[in-house]
């Protein structure tokens, strides 16, 4: 699963650092600039690239859920549309950190 969404978030990250038009045109909508789309896909592909890695993942995982939490408040504050896919995306992500937490040994008073 991790693969995956390193994967989505990995593809995601290069349409906005290439500057593929449908990013471009969503980061105009958005309003902040050309800048903000820049740094989302480099957060994206450092989150990405952590996820993947053992003793990151947690902050992998954390990374790309801020990311996801401000798309979900972009989409419902500023676009306006469904926040559907990143808060599916975050949802995902908090299950990889609950499978880090627990493979780490979790709770110890348990």
């Amino acid at each position: 699963m991790k693969v995956l969404i390193a994967l989505i978030f990995a593809l995601s990250a290069a349409a906005k650092l290439v500057g593929a038009e449908e990013m471009v045109l969503l980061f105009d909508e958005i309003g902040i600039g050309q800048w903000f789309r820049q740094v989302t896909g480099g957060v994206q592909l450092l989150g990405a690239v952590l996820l993947l890695a053992p003793r990151l993942t947690v902050y992998g995982a954390l990374l790309l859920g801020s990311t996801m939490v401000g798309a979900i408040i972009t989409h419902l504050f500023v676009l306006g549309d469904s926040p559907l896919v990143p808060a599916l995306l975050l949802l995902i992500l908090v299950g990889i950190l609950w499978a880090e937490w627990r493979k780490r040994g979790g709770s110890r008073n348990s």
